[in-house]
C-alpha cells in the first residue's frame, strides 16, 4: 500500500489500518492530515459522517455541500460542508468518480430482505451488519446518539435515477480504487463498510478498505477544492476566521 501520490499530501504515512467489510470504526481525525481508502475488493462501499471534534453539534450537511457546488454527488474537487457553512473535508483525489450523497447508511431491515439474517451468534465476526447500526455504535462511543446522525457520504457508490426519479445502484469493481479526503478541521468520523443500500448483490460480501493517513501539504495558490467555485471560496473564509478567533482565546 501507499505507492498512491498527491500532489496535496507527503507520501510518510503516519498511520495504517485496514476497515474489514461490513464492519465499522471510529476516530479523531485532525485538520491538516489527509485519510487515504483503498478499495481491497470489487464491491466497496464507506458509509462516512463527522462532526466537528471541538463542538459535535457542527456536523456533516448534505444539502448545503450539494447546493453550494451545484452538484448531485462528490467527487474530487467537492468539499463537505458544515451546518454553519465550514468545510470539514475536502476530496482531492478520487477513483471512483461518483459517491453517493442521497442514500445513506444503510439499515437492518434493508440487508436482511436482500442477503438474508446471518447472526453473531452463528457466524461471530462474518454476520452480516448494516451501515446505521454500524454508526451508531461508534457515536454512541463519543456519547452521539441517533438524532445527531444526518446523512452520510457513501464512498465508493454510484446510483442513478430514472425517468421516474427513482434510484439504482450501478455496479463497479472498485477494486485498488483510491479516495482521499483532506481534513480542513478537527473531526469526529464514523465509518461503516456495510452494503450499499441499494446494493443487490446476489452475495452479502463486502469489500475490505485499507485506510492511511498523511500529513496534507500548505495549501498552493490554486487548490482543487477551494478554487473550484465561489462557494467553496467563501466557505475556506469561513474556517479561516473561525480557526483565526480560536486560536486568541
Amino acid at each position: 500500500m501507499g505507492e498512491h501520490t498527491n500532489q496535496y499530501r507527503d507520501n510518510k504515512i503516519l498511520w495504517s489500518e485496514v476497515l474489514p467489510g461490513g464492519h465499522h470504526w471510529s476516530g479523531r481525525i485532525q485538520k491538516g492530515t489527509v485519510l487515504q481508502f483503498k478499495s481491497l475488493g470489487a464491491n466497496a462501499n464507506v458509509s462516512f459522517f463527522c462532526v466537528n471534534a471541538a463542538d459535535p453539534l457542527e456536523r456533516y450537511n448534505m444539502p448545503d455541500s450539494l447546493k453550494g457546488q451545484h452538484t448531485a454527488f462528490l467527487s474530487a474537487g467537492h468539499a463537505l460542508y458544515s451546518d454553519l457553512g465550514r468545510v470539514m473535508a475536502s476530496i482531492i483525489h478520487d477513483d471512483q468518480g461518483w459517491n453517493d450523497a442521497f442514500c445513506g447508511a444503510s439499515r437492518p431491515e434493508y440487508i436482511k430482505k436482500q442477503f438474508g439474517s446471518c447472526i453473531f451468534q452463528d457466524a461471530r465476526n462474518d454476520m452480516y451488519q448494516n451501515g446505521l447500526d454500524g454508526l451508531l455504535i461508534e457515536m454512541a462511543k463519543f456519547s452521539l446518539a441517533q438524532k445527531d446522525l444526518s446523512a452520510t457520504v457513501n464512498l465508493f457508490s454510484k446510483v442513478t435515477p430514472n425517468d421516474c426519479g427513482e434510484l439504482s445502484y450501478i455496479h463497479a469493481d472498485n477494486t485498488n480504487q483510491v479516495i482521499e479526503l483532506r481534513f480542513e478541521m478537527d473531526c469526529l468520523v464514523f465509518l461503516s463498510a456495510a452494503p450499499h443500500a441499494l446494493d443487490n448483490s446476489d452475495r452479502y460480501q463486502p469489500a475490505d478498505v485499507n485506510m492511511q493517513l498523511f500529513k496534507a501539504l500548505p495549501l498552493n495558490e490554486y487548490d482543487i477544492c477551494r478554487d473550484s467555485c465561489p462557494q467553496n471560496q467563501r466557505a475556506y473564509a469561513n474556517n479561516a476566521r473561525y480557526y483565526a478567533l480560536e486560536s486568541n482565546v
